[in-house]
């Protein structure tokens, strides 16, 4: 399965769930510092229908480092309703986030989905298949990070055949090492191995 499916299959799992929150829960803080679930719903979609102009003036507008919160606060008039519809009219990503053939919006999704799930929790098993590929194209992104987390590391999956680098072990489930090494502290218990203080160290926890 291809990047692109994988990130509609995403797409459909989350907006599923989304139909089931109370008004209440799209109000409470996610995983994603200062933003509510509604806020991180409206940041996922954000990047939909931007051109290449759409998207300059977005940077421009954000300073390029705000370019995020600049489309929150675009799509913050929208209630859960209108955010819900439109994330269903746009399960195929498109615009930015149907970069390097669905790969933006795969990884982008399936963070934001536990970024989501788990201050309401509410867990899920994410698909092997997304996940290993999550994790293997999260290594790599300068946007997300991971890359300065985790040098000198080994990093280990005790849940799904996924392991990565040498030095230090760091083991838990490939979920748990996903949020941390995007920079997600909550996690950081889950985890375990002599290298778990170093990640720690790294992430500010």
């Amino acid at each position: 399965m291809n990047d692109m499916e994988m990130a509609r299959l995403e797409r459909v799992d989350l907006a599923e769930f989304l139909a089931t929150l109370t008004p209440e829960q799209w109000e409470q803080p996610s995983l994603c510092e200062g933003w509510r679930v509604r806020d991180v719903v409206a940041h996922m979609i954000s990047y939909e229908e931007l051109g290449r102009w759409g998207l300059l003036r977005r940077f421009a507008k954000g300073r390029i480092v705000r370019a995020n919160q600049a489309g929150v606060e675009e799509f913050g008039s929208l209630g859960p309703e209108r955010l819900l519809q439109f994330l269903n009219e746009h399960l195929v990503p498109r615009g930015l986030t149907a970069g390097f053939g669905g790969m933006i919006a795969l990884v982008d999704g399936t963070i934001h989905h536990q970024d989501i799930r788990r201050p309401l929790g509410v867990p899920r098993q994410i698909p092997t298949d997304r996940l290993t590929r999550v994790l293997d194209a999260t290594l790599p992104n300068p946007r997300l990070g991971a890359w300065h987390r985790i040098r000198g590391l080994r990093l280990r999956a005790d849940d799904i055949d996924w392991s990565h680098g040498t030095g230090p072990e760091v083991v838990g489930t490939g979920e748990a090492l996903l949020l941390a090494i995007t920079g997600r502290p909550s996690v950081l218990r889950e985890l375990t191995g002599s290298g778990q203080p170093v990640l720690a160290a790294r992430i500010g926890a």
